[in-house]
């Protein structure tokens, strides 16, 4: 079974320039876990949940910050005030950071040729849950490891 026969078409994407907030926002929206990042019409790179979360691992946040519960939302001392602000500061600026400071390039990409077997190949020894699918150097999809479950279970049939 051909990877074009089990890719996501015309997959949501996300500009390189764009701010990490909106990339954030379509993964959400979308419940995905990665956006393919464009500079104009060619593939620039790949972003996913994890590299978001790992702006939060990686220092981009000070040790010192406070994170509130739900609860100590609502009765925030005032004695930590500060500390929100300071926090609030940190995440606004990590969702102000721009796709391309955080996205993995060069992306790897799998051909909507290609057997389905040779894309869980490419992701298992890559350790990428998804590959964008390429046909003359252009973006035309989308694979994800669900999708290769999805065509191995639907072929046996």
């Amino acid at each position: 079974m051909k990877v074009s026969e089990i890719m996501t078409r015309n997959p949501i994407t996300v500009s390189a320039d764009e701010p990490v907030r909106e990339a954030a926002g379509l993964l959400r929206t979308h419940r995905i876990g990665g956006l393919p990042v464009m500079e104009g019409d060619r593939l620039a790179g790949i972003v996913t949940e994890s590299d978001i979360i790992a702006l939060l691992e990686t220092g981009e946040i000070s040790d010192d910050l406070w994170l509130p519960s739900p609860l100590e939302v609502i009765e925030v001392p005032v004695r930590e005030f500060i500390n929100w602000e300071k926090t609030k500061s940190a995440l606004t600026s990590i969702g102000d950071k721009k796709v391309r400071e955080i996205m993995s390039h060069p992306v790897i990409t799998i051909s909507e040729d290609a057997e389905i077997e040779d894309a869980a190949s490419v992701m298992l020894s890559h350790k990428v849950a998804r590959l964008p699918v390429v046909k003359n150097g252009r973006l035309t999809g989308i694979v994800a490891r669900a999708d290769i479950i999805r065509g191995v279970g639907g072929s046996s049939g």
